[in-house]
C-alpha cells in the first residue's frame, strides 16, 4: 500500500511504525475471510482491510477522527485472525493500538462512554476493587432487564454466582518444587483473574512445582496493562507494564528467572510485547528482556516433561483463546499436553473465530459480543464433550455464561491429571483445595 507521510510525520515513532505496516499491506482482502466482525456485520469497514484504510487516512490527514471511523475501529475485536490469515506479514496488532491511542487523545467520546471507559480503566485491573463491583452486580443483577443501556445490562450480567474468596497464593512469596528443581519461574498473577477464578493461579503453582519448578510470584508485579492498553491509554497502561518490568528484572538479577509463566493468554501476549511498546523509553533494555523469556504456561509444562498420564474416560473440548493462537502462535501445545495427560480431546469447527470476549470487548459492544458467543457455544456443544477447556479467563466467563456444561482452565485438567484436587467447575460443591506449602 502506498502511504505519503511527511518525514516531519515520520519522526514519530509511532506513526514511522504505521507506516511500516501500511506498507506491508498489498489490498489482497484473505483478512476478511476470518474476521468475527466483517463476518457478523457484512461491512467492509468492518474488516481489517476496511479500518486499515480509514486508520490510513486519519493519520496520514492528521486529522481529527470522527464518529465513523471511531465506530468502527471500536467494533475490532484485536482477535488478530487476520495476522494469522495474512499472506504478507501485515502486523496489524501494532496498526489498531496506535489508531486507538491516537483516537484516545483527539476523539471526544459522548459522556456516557467516557464515564464507562473511566470506570472499566479503574476497577478491572485492581482485584479488590473488582471483586467489590463483582459483588455490586451480584445484587443487581436481578434489575438487569430494567437497564436503558445494553452496556450497563453486559456488566451486570457478567457477574458470576458464586465470588472465591483471595487466595494467599497471590500474595508475592516463593513457592519451593517439589522433585528436583528443573528452572526457577515467575507467575504472573494477574488481575481480574484473582477476583473470577482463584483455582487457576491455584492449580498453576501446584503443577510447576509438582513438575520441579520453583515459582516465585514477584512483591510488586500486579496487572499487565492490556486492558487500557486496547483502550488507548497508554500512560496508564505503560504504568502498570513498568511495575511489572521492574519487579521481573530484580528477581532475573536477583536469583534468576528461566521463565515469567502467564495463565491467561492475553495477558501473555501484551507482556511478550514489551519489548516494543518500551522500545523508545528508558526501559527498553529491561522490557525486551522480559519479553525474551515471557512463556504461556503451556510452553513451561512443555519444558517440564508432563508425564504420561493413563487414559481417562472424559472428552475435552479445546476451545482456542485468539490471543494465544492468533497473538502467541501457540497452537498445538495444550491438545499436546491434554492428550499427553490422557484425555481424549476435540476442538470445535471454525476454532479460529473468536467467542467475543476479547477483554472488554463483551461490556463495550455486547450485541456483537452475544451473537459471536452463540456461534462459539453451538460449535462446542456439538462436540458433545464433558467439560470446555481454555487458557484464557476471559474466554472462560465468556462462554461459560452460554452453556451449562462446565468450563476450566487447561491447567487445572492437568493439575488433576498428574495428582492434585479434581477441578471444582467439575464438583458439586465447587470446594477450594488448600494452599499450596511455600518455602519460607
Amino acid at each position: 500500500m502506498q502511504t505519503t507521510f511527511t518525514p516531519d510525520q515520520l519522526k514519530d515513532a509511532g506513526t514511522a511504525r504505521a507506516n511500516e505496516i501500511l506498507r506491508a499491506c498489498v489490498h489482497c482482502g484473505f483478512c476478511t475471510a476470518t474476521c468475527p466482525t466483517y463476518q457478523v456485520l457484512g461491512d467492509e469497514l468492518d474488516s481489517p482491510r476496511g479500518r486499515i484504510y480509514l486508520i490510513k487516512d486519519m493519520l496520514e490527514n492528521e486529522r481529527v477522527p470522527d464518529a465513523k471511523t471511531v465506530r468502527h475501529i471500536d467494533r475490532c475485536l484485536s482477535c488478530l485472525a487476520c495476522m494469522t490469515t495474512c499472506p504478507s506479514g501485515v502486523h496489524y496488532m501494532h496498526l489498531v493500538d496506535h489508531a486507538r491511542e491516537y483516537i484516545e487523545n483527539r476523539y471526544k467520546r459522548p459522556l456516557t462512554e467516557r464515564v464507562l471507559r473511566w470506570t472499566l480503566a479503574r476497577i478491572l485491573p485492581y482485584p479488590m476493587r473488582f471483586r467489590v463491583a463483582l459483588l455490586a452486580a451480584k445484587i443487581g443483577r436481578p434489575f438487569a432487564r430494567l437497564m436503558p443501556d445494553e452496556r450497563l445490562r453486559a456488566m451486570l450480567e457478567m457477574a458470576p454466582k458464586t465470588i472465591p474468596p483471595v487466595s494467599r497464593n497471590d500474595d508475592p512469596q516463593t513457592f519451593a518444587p517439589q522433585a528436583a528443581k528443573k528452572m526457577r519461574v515467575a507467575l504472573m498473577t494477574g488481575c481480574a483473574q484473582r477476583a473470577l477464578n482463584t483455582d487457576i493461579n491455584d492449580s498453576t503453582i501446584r503443577l510447576l512445582t509438582r513438575l520441579g519448578a520453583e515459582v516465585v510470584v514477584a512483591e510488586g508485579a500486579g496487572c499487565c496493562g492490556a486492558l487500557t492498553h486496547h483502550m488507548g491509554k497508554t500512560q496508564e497502561s505503560h504504568g502498570a507494564a513498568a511495575k511489572n518490568i521492574r519487579a521481573w528484572v530484580a528477581e532475573m538479577d536477583g536469583k534468576g528467572l528461566d521463565a515469567i509463566v502467564i495463565n491467561t493468554s492475553g495477558c501473555g501476549t501484551t507482556v511478550k510485547d514489551y519489548g516494543h511498546m518500551f522500545r523508545t523509553d528508558p526501559l527498553s533494555a529491561d522490557a525486551a528482556r522480559v519479553s525474551a523469556i515471557a512463556m504461556d504456561v503451556s510452553e513451561v509444562l512443555m519444558k517440564l516433561d508432563l508425564p504420561q498420564g493413563t487414559p481417562k474416560d472424559m472428552t475435552v473440548a479445546y476451545h482456542a483463546a485468539c490471543s494465544l493462537q492468533h497473538g502467541q502462535k501457540i497452537k498445538t501445545y495444550p491438545k499436546d499436553l491434554l492428550k499427553r495427560a490422557g484425555f481424549t480431546v476435540v476442538e470445535p469447527a471454525d476454532s479460529h473465530l473468536c467467542c467475543g470476549s476479547a477483554g472488554t470487548y463483551n461490556l463495550m459492544q455486547p450485541a456483537i459480543s452475544k451473537e459471536l458467543k452463540a456461534r462459539k457455544v453451538r460449535t462446542l456443544e456439538a462436540k458433545n464433550p464433558d467439560v470446555i477447556a481454555a487458557g484464557n479467563i476471559g474466554c472462560m466467563m465468556q462462554i461459560g455464561s452460554g452453556t451449562e456444561l462446565p468450563i476450566v482452565h487447561s491447567v487445572e485438567l492437568l493439575d488433576w491429571a498428574t495428582g492434585g484436587p479434581q477441578p471444582p467447575a467439575l464438583t458439586a460443591g465447587g470446594t477450594r483445595a488448600p494452599a499450596v506449602p511455600i518455602l519460607r
